[in-house]
């Protein structure tokens, strides 16, 4: 457990071959929640993850004590101050996003855009946006001032970008299923429920909830399928995230929904032995984070 009160290390995984003095050859990609932060670090020349971290967050009540835990995680950190990597990317995890169509989309209508789905406060919040190119989506989002100039600041000298979780699980899921028919691909998140689903390659549906009971996963799961005229029995259902093969939750969930299968990790890295440790169908939001380039 982490000497800060703050937070605390669930999961932690070096690769052997992790050099420290090799970060201008490797991307660093970081994932930043209300309730949890990951870190990741993938090598250049073999598309190999290198490193791996997972930490829980102390219950956060606003943008101020959020940046002072991170800032406190940075710290007490081995590499992740270190500004001299081939490129970070950042994906915020939060409610203020909007997706739509790259071609309608305009760069000084960012605020408009999400104020269909979220308040934005000026003085505490910056709009920012990410493309998934191949699928001609833009994603607008929120993301608090202070820490994204912060960012800004201590990663001067490297590539930066920022995306929003969103985008990445649905880069990854395009990139990495190709199914005959029509599945619905599922992220149990921690604390959220996100369900996607494509038709000829293009994104048909996405939308994340909010989840209080174990109930609330099958009655969102029921009510988009019954929206997109699927059949819970016979519909098939991919599952990444945060619930085990033989968990009470998982026995629970089938009940309701039959056709399940497990999602695999990106197919465009690659991972050591040490990482069998960790469930193929976990952590695909952070690893797709990589497929986003802009």
């Amino acid at each position: 457990m982490s000497l800060n009160a703050n937070y605390k290390l669930l999961k932690k995984i070096k690769d052997d071959r992790f050099d420290e003095e090799k970060l201008h050859q490797y991307r660093l990609l970081v994932q930043i929640g209300v309730r949890d932060f990951q870190v990741a670090v993938v090598a250049e020349s073999d598309q190999r993850l290198l490193f791996f971290e997972d930490y829980i967050l102390n219950d956060l009540n606003s943008y101020d004590e959020q940046l002072v835990v991170i800032k406190g995680l940075f710290e007490a950190h081995s590499v992740l101050q270190a500004g001299f990597w081939k490129e970070v990317k950042f994906s915020i995890k939060n409610n203020k996003f909007i997706q739509l169509p790259t071609t309608l989309f305009l760069a000084n209508s960012t605020t408009e855009y999400l104020k269909f789905n979220a308040t934005i406060d000026s003085a505490t919040e910056l709009v920012l946006h990410c493309e998934n190119l191949s699928l001609n989506i833009t994603t607008v989002f929120a993301a608090q001032k202070e820490l994204v100039n912060w960012l800004q600041a201590m990663y001067q000298n490297t590539k930066l970008t920022f995306h929003h979780q969103s985008s990445a699980l649905i880069q990854g899921v395009a990139a990495n299923v190709h199914k005959k028919g029509h599945p619905l691909y599922i992220y149990v998140d921690r604390f959220k429920l996100h369900i996607l689903a494509f038709q000829g390659g293009q994104l048909l549906f996405y939308n994340q909830f909010a989840i209080k009971q174990f109930s609330d996963y099958v009655k969102y799961i029921m009510l988009v399928m019954k929206n997109l005229n699927m059949d819970q029995h016979t519909s098939e259902v991919v599952l990444w995230g945060y619930i085990g093969k033989n968990s009470p939750h998982y026995l629970e969930f089938v009940k309701y929904i039959r056709n399940v299968s497990f999602g695999e990790r990106p197919h465009h890295l690659t991972f050591g032995y040490l990482f069998d440790e960790l469930q193929e169908h976990h952590f695909f939001d952070l690893y797709s984070t990589d497929l986003l380039t802009a």
